[in-house]
C-alpha cells in the first residue's frame, strides 16, 4: 500500500514538472471556471506569476467574443457532458497591447461520476497594437509655462517669459495639476513629457 502511494506521489511530480515545463499556456480550473493550477506560460499571458492566478476567473482574464459561446458551454457541464469546448478570447498583454485566440476546455475527471475540472489551453492567434496616444491638449500659453517650468524657471521668470503676472501663471499651474492629478511641479513636468506635451530629447524644453 505505502508503495503504491510513494509511486503515485513520484508520478504526480513528474505531471507537475512536465505541466510547469509545457510552452503552450494552460491551467487547470474547477468546473466553475476558477483557476485551481496554471503552468508558467500561462500566468506569462496575464502578467503576473502562477501562484497568482490560483482563484481567479479563467473569463475575467480572457474575455469572450461572445457571450453565448459560455452560456452554451456552462449549460453543457450542468448536463455533465463531457465534449471539448472552445472560446474565442481577448485579452490584454503584458505590454498593453490587445492578444486574440482560443481558449480550449477539456473536462477531466477519474470517473464519470466525479465533478469534473477543466484542463484549459490557450492558443494564442495574434495581436492588436495599440493606437498611438494623441498629446494631450493644452493651450499655447499653458505649454509655454510648462516648457519654462522644465527648464528650471521660477513662477516669475515664467510670468516675464509669458506676460502673465505670477498669479496668472500659478492660475494655470492649479489647472493643469488638477486635471493631471499631479500633486507638484516636479510630476507636472512629468506628466507633461508622459503625455506628449513637452518634446522628450530636447533642450530648452520645447512644447
Amino acid at each position: 500500500m505505502e508503495e503504491g502511494r510513494s509511486e503515485a506521489v513520484v508520478w504526480r511530480n513528474r505531471a507537475l514538472t512536465l505541466f510547469d515545463r509545457v510552452a503552450v499556456p494552460v491551467a487547470v480550473c474547477d468546473v466553475y471556471g476558477d483557476v485551481l493550477l496554471a503552468n508558467p506560460a500561462m500566468a506569462a499571458e496575464c502578467g503576473t506569476t502562477p501562484g497568482r492566478l490560483r482563484g481567479r476567473a479563467v473569463l475575467e482574464l480572457f474575455r469572450p467574443r461572445e457571450a453565448t459561446q459560455v452560456e452554451r458551454i456552462a449549460e453543457a457541464l450542468r448536463l455533465r457532458h463531457r465534449s471539448r469546448y472552445q472560446v474565442s478570447v481577448l485579452w490584454e498583454a503584458p505590454g498593453g497591447a490587445e492578444r486574440f485566440g482560443e481558449l480550449t476546455a477539456d473536462p477531466v475527471s477519474d470517473t464519470v461520476e466525479e465533478t469534473p475540472a477543466l484542463l484549459v489551453m490557450l492558443r494564442v492567434q495574434g495581436t492588436h497594437e495599440p493606437a498611438a496616444r494623441e498629446p494631450a491638449r493644452v493651450a499655447p500659453v499653458e505649454a509655454r509655462i510648462l516648457a519654462l517650468l522644465a527648464g528650471g524657471a521660477t513662477t516669475a521668470r515664467a510670468a516675464k517669459e509669458t506676460g502673465l503676472t505670477t498669479d496668472g501663471v500659478t492660475y494655470h499651474l492649479r489647472r493643469l495639476s488638477a486635471r493631471w492629478g499631479a500633486s507638484n511641479r516636479t510630476e507636472l513636468v512629468a506628466r507633461a513629457y508622459a503625455l506628449g506635451v513637452l518634446t522628450p530629447g530636447v533642450w530648452p524644453p520645447d512644447a
